[in-house]
């Protein structure tokens, strides 16, 4: 479609689900904002020496500058970088600054060994969690070797091999060496997605299901906390410890959600934010927000998650080709399986695996890899909406005269065309 001016618009099934992705996130960052500003100012204040050096504003203003810088980076990846430029060299480049990271973390002892996992990445004042951009190089690299395999460019035991080192020894060192079992699954879920839409043969994904399963399993048999969270979370007071153990958390959850009722108990008003329910600003914001917006509030979040869930799929749906498409599907899943994964954990109905809500609980390098995300998934939407080769051929188009077609002329004006008429006399 082309406007009066000539400039070219959006066709509705492009530009409908675009809309509808943005409006999502930025609705869920505008209650993450809320609600990190009604759960951190209480930790701010039970933490600070005296009230008067307490800063409540700290954290909720250190979540916006990231968003920020977040936004930024997203406008940047969807307006100046074409999802084509990640099938050249710099897919690579992210994979090996990502996975860099990993093995900085995991090796050099920088880490900040946080709740018995190495995951975080301190360099002086600042920290970063690589797993959380290891995410991103999953998907990238995963939806790479796919085309390039099927497009002829490695041997079957060449696509083995890299298969091996760009994808499997990654996910090892983030469920071994990282012992974070939550991001592993979800990258797991985020390659599965690439595999689906990529169409590889089921009896693949089967076979690769079943290792996944097999090497969660050990993961979990092997290390006596999860084994311990994967008994309790039918029944947390039954902990061994009178519900002040393992089933901690996920009790006061529930008080929380069920303190909320229908409509809650109003913005700032959680009891279980006063230091009773751990983490109430990261991994179990969603019990803030149920108890104090109440289930309508809990629901309108999920709603948001679903309605990010059917946008990102439209646009994997009408991309211009099947990378983009592995693209912008595996990040929409990827992030809606991790925001369903925090509340069916936030609920009971998960063992508790420490994930953030995307996009709602405090924390930067989540929020900054989720919009980096965000980003990749509109510059899907903006090469499928970029004129096809016909259009642009039809805008280049010139009107011509056929040689051995001359135009009719008549009367004065054809005589102006094809010159002065000749006279015919009768004979």
């Amino acid at each position: 479609m082309v406007g009066a001016r000539g400039r070219r618009e959006a066709p509705a099934h492009i530009m409908v689900p675009r809309l509808i992705l943005l409006l999502s996130v930025l609705a869920l960052m505008l209650v993450g904002f809320v609600m990190i500003y009604s759960t951190s100012s209480v930790i701010e204040l039970s933490t600070a020496k005296s009230v008067a050096e307490a800063d409540p504003m700290a954290d909720v203003v250190k979540q916006m500058l990231f968003a920020a810088v977040g936004t930024v980076l997203a406008v940047v990846v969807w307006k100046f970088v074409p999802v084509s430029v990640w099938r050249g060299n710099l897919v690579w480049v992210v994979c090996v600054v990502a996975f860099g990271l990993l093995l900085a973390t995991s090796f050099s002892g920088a880490g900040g060994d946080d709740w018995g996992a190495q995951r975080w990445l301190v360099v002086g004042p600042f920290s970063l969690q690589p797993s959380e951009f290891a995410k991103i190089a999953f998907v990238l690299v995963t939806a790479r070797l796919l085309c390039d395999f099927r497009e002829g460019a490695y041997s079957f035991k060449t696509f083995v091999g890299l298969v091996f080192a760009c994808v499997l020894l990654p996910l090892l060192m983030i469920l071994g060496l990282q012992s974070d079992l939550g991001t592993a699954m979800i990258c797991v879920v985020g390659i599965l997605t690439v595999m689906w839409l990529g169409e590889v043969p089921m009896r693949t994904m089967a076979v690769t299901v079943g290792g996944v399963v097999a090497v969660g399993l050990v993961g979990i048999l092997f290390k006596s906390y999860r084994l311990a969270r994967l008994m309790v979370f039918l029944d947390p007071w039954n902990d061994g410890a009178n519900g002040q153990g393992t089933g901690y958390q996920l009790i006061h959850s529930l008080y929380a959600l069920a303190s909320g009722g229908l409509f809650g108990v109003g913005v700032g008003n959680s009891h279980e934010k006063y230091l009773y329910l751990t983490q109430s600003d990261t991994d179990f914001i969603f019990a803030i927000i149920g108890e104090e917006l109440g289930l309508v509030g809990a629901l309108a979040v999920v709603v948001l998650f679903l309605l990010f869930l059917y946008a990102g799929m439209r646009i994997a749906r009408s991309a211009a080709d099947s990378f983009g498409a592995m693209v912008a599907g595996g990040f929409t899943v990827m992030i809606a399986f991790q925001a369903f994964l925090n509340i069916a954990m936030v609920i009971g109905w998960f063992p508790v695996v420490g994930k953030p809500l995307p996009f709602v609980s405090s924390g930067g390098s989540a929020l900054l890899a989720m919009l980096i995300m965000v980003g990749l998934i509109l510059s899907v939407s903006q090469e499928a909406d970029a004129p096809s080769v016909y259009e642009r051929r039809r805008a280049d188009l010139r009107v011509v005269r056929a040689s051995g077609d001359p135009a009719p002329a008549r009367g004065a004006a054809g005589r102006r065309a094809g010159g002065p008429a000749r006279s015919r006399t009768r004979r």
